[in-house]
């Protein structure tokens, strides 16, 4: 089934924790596509260094909680600790759309109930699929168009 995942990361060297990242997902899943990595203004959280953000599509045949448990597992071991809601991170890859899965299940919310207000997420994913549909929201492009430029 074909998973859009956004990748980012804020501390140590984000570039390379971006690359390692992705780097994984092509060891554990076929990996379609990924974006060029943007630079983005944090969004909630405390005081914090930019980050670096990108998107990449990818074919797995895992259910959706064990893929995000994949993903999990590839942020842990590039350090990633859940200290502090929306601060930094060395990692983070957010399950955005899983096929046409959609689940309000709190372990496993898709769509992503904030990709449609992430521009940080969107323009990524437009990149490599301006065709693309957000679930319940409709196509990026004009989700896009509606933003503001700096979320």
């Amino acid at each position: 089934m074909r998973a859009v995942i956004s990748l980012g990361s804020n501390l140590g060297n984000p570039t390379a924790n971006l690359d390692t990242a992705i780097a994984l997902l092509r060891e554990s899943t076929d990996v379609i596509s990924v974006s060029t990595f943007y630079e983005s203004t944090p969004v909630g959280g405390p005081t914090q260094p930019d980050f670096i953000n990108a998107v990449c599509v990818i074919e797995s045949e895992l259910p959706a909680i064990e893929l995000l448990s994949l993903l999990h597992g590839i942020e842990k071991s590039l350090g990633r600790q859940r200290l502090e809601h929306w601060g930094p991170r060395t990692l983070d890859l957010d399950l955005i759309q899983y096929g046409d899965l959609v689940s309000e299940n709190v372990d496993v919310q898709l769509p992503h109930p904030r990709a449609h207000e992430r521009r940080f997420v969107l323009e990524p994913w437009h990149e490599i699929d301006p065709d693309a549909i957000l679930l319940n929201h409709g196509r990026i492009d004009e989700i896009l168009a509606q933003l503001p430029t700096n979320p």
